[in-house]
């Protein structure tokens, strides 16, 4: 048997300085906590709020909240009782994107799954410059489908809210002739592939953004907010 080999002081310091980095990789091996990263990166929420979006019981959702703040992904503040979670910076949100997309490009099991979420390869979509030139040029209407309290958090300037799951009971809201770009959290977010079906099914004229609140944000583009 060899014996072992003594390590140096440095080799000891760089050793911990790998594990506490590693510790922080750790708190994004759950799908479940990605989840709650990309909620959060629409604004921030309640424990209560967060648990019913990614459909966990409080206790799993605590459980998981606790994880990423103690790897420093996530802050709070409280306000009498209820505590409310948001990125700790914007940073965070810029990992969860770029591991997002590392993984989509080198793992088949990514693309392959992003497609059965999202009903089929995206097709055609509008970038976010485009949309930026064609809104300015008033040819177009732009719609949020996110739930009514992410728009208020953030949304894209002069874009009208209309949740998906209410958008069949007041598609009379929506001009009957203009093109719809639709949007919503971000690239791999499945309400705006489902908007743009349902508007599709109804003779409307309708196109999604090709990625969404996320990575607008991240782009630094303007972003309008509504009091709650």
């Amino acid at each position: 048997m060899e014996d072992a080999v003594p390590e140096s002081a440095e080799s000891v310091t760089k050793t911990r300085l790998y594990d506490a980095i590693a510790a922080s990789g750790k708190a994004l091996a759950s799908g479940k906590r990605l989840e709650l990263l990309d909620l959060l990166a629409q604004g921030e929420r309640t424990v209560d709020a967060l648990a019913k979006a990614a459909g966990l019981n409080l206790t799993t959702a605590s459980a998981h909240l606790q994880t990423l703040k103690q790897a420093g992904f996530v802050a709070t503040r409280r306000e009498g009782v209820r505590i409310h979670y948001r990125l700790a910076g914007d940073d965070v949100a810029q990992l969860f994107a770029l591991l997002r997309k590392v993984a989509d490009r080198h793992r088949a099991a990514v693309s392959a799954a992003r497609d059965a979420h999202l009903g089929g390869p995206g097709g055609v979509a509008l970038s976010g410059a485009e949309l930026r030139a064609r809104a300015e040029a008033g040819d177009v209407v732009v719609l949020d489908v996110r739930p009514v309290e992410e728009y208020r958090a953030g949304h894209i300037p002069g874009a009208l809210s209309l949740p998906v799951d209410e958008l069949a009971d007041r598609i009379g809201e929506l001009p009957e002739t203009a093109e719809i770009v639709v949007y919503c959290r971000g690239e791999y977010c499945a309400l705006a592939s489902d908007a743009v079906r349902l508007l599709t099914d109804l003779g409307r004229r309708a196109i999604r953004l090709s990625d969404g609140m996320l990575e607008w944000r991240l782009s630094e583009l303007p972003v309008a907010t509504e009091p709650a």
